[in-house]
């Protein structure tokens, strides 16, 4: 399979920068992992919205996939009781 460039939008950069050191490690490892398999065992589509969320930890990855053009783009990261708030 082609892989995908990930890209992070800069509000989606702000919320990295507020996860906890032990958490943010295993995070990005996922981020990156999205180029070679935008959509792991374990992702969900988000029935309101054209993205998808995975699990990392109590933290999601919220990111949407273009597929014509091989992009990912994390939209949100967050606490899992904060990250589908508005």
């Amino acid at each position: 399979m082609a892989g995908y460039k990930v890209f992070i939008k800069k509000s989606a950069a702000k919320e990295l920068e507020e996860i906890p050191k032990r958490d943010l490690k295993k995070i990005v490892e996922k981020i990156a992992a999205l180029a070679d398999d935008p959509r792991p065992p374990g992702a969900e589509k988000l029935s309101a919205q054209e993205r998808y969320r995975i699990r990392q930890g109590d933290y999601r990855i919220v990111y949407a996939i273009e597929d014509t053009v091989l992009t990912v783009w994390v939209v949100r990261v967050g606490h899992r009781r904060e990250v589908y708030r508005q």
